[in-house]
């Protein structure tokens, strides 16, 4: 199904599906739409601002429930999605820890440090001092660029490097560095990192 097809099914208008998509030039950015621009347009009431506001949030639980706690992770795809279910939309950098026990399941997933649109400032002591205190053997660190570009920056490099060794010093594996961007995903281990 396209975007106005599966839009036009929530809303129960077709004509307004295809309105909209082409005035807010697509549905990522149409999803994202503050109340006052959404309810400017004919056709789109209170409820069904509520409604377009509401499908992120139910899209990001879809994902989160993906990788419950105690579940072991079965593939770097799940992963992703999982990821990219709850940080590729923000405004704002946000660098995240998702903690394993020594059979790759999930302890707990952190949102750990909040930036500004073009960085932040991450402490290895609190990611260290959160495995230490769930007894994680592994973990696995993302960030995502607002830019929607998922190269990473020396100051990625760095801090990675500095965050596997100061997890190696008290035996937690680094297992990745994901850079989350509005359409990639860039692994770090996959790019020799690690």
């Amino acid at each position: 199904m396209q975007d106005a097809e599966i839009l036009a099914s929530v809303l129960g208008d077709a004509a307004l599906a295809k309105r909209l998509l082409c005035r807010f030039g697509g549905l990522r950015q149409l999803l994202h739409a503050d109340a006052a621009s959404l309810t400017a347009e004919q056709g789109i009431g209170l409820s069904r601002c509520a409604l377009l506001h509401a499908l992120p949030e139910l899209a990001r639980r879809y994902f989160a429930a993906s990788l419950p706690v105690g579940t072991a992770i079965r593939s770097p795809a799940d992963t992703e999605a999982f990821l990219h279910a709850r940080i590729r939309h923000l405004g704002h950098e946000m660098f995240c820890c998702l903690y394993l026990d020594n059979r790759h399941r999930v302890l707990r997933f952190d949102e750990l440090f909040r930036g500004t649109i073009d960085g932040t400032s991450v402490y290895p002591r609190e990611v260290v001092k959160e495995a230490l205190a769930i007894n994680a053997a592994a973990v696995i660190l993302a960030h995502n660029h607002p830019s929607g570009v998922a190269e990473p920056s020396q100051a990625d490099e760095r801090i990675t490097r500095r965050l596997k060794a100061a997890l190696d010093l008290v035996d937690i594996r680094l297992l990745d560095h994901l850079i989350i961007g509005s359409a990639a995903t860039t692994s770090l281990a996959s790019r020799g990192l690690l």
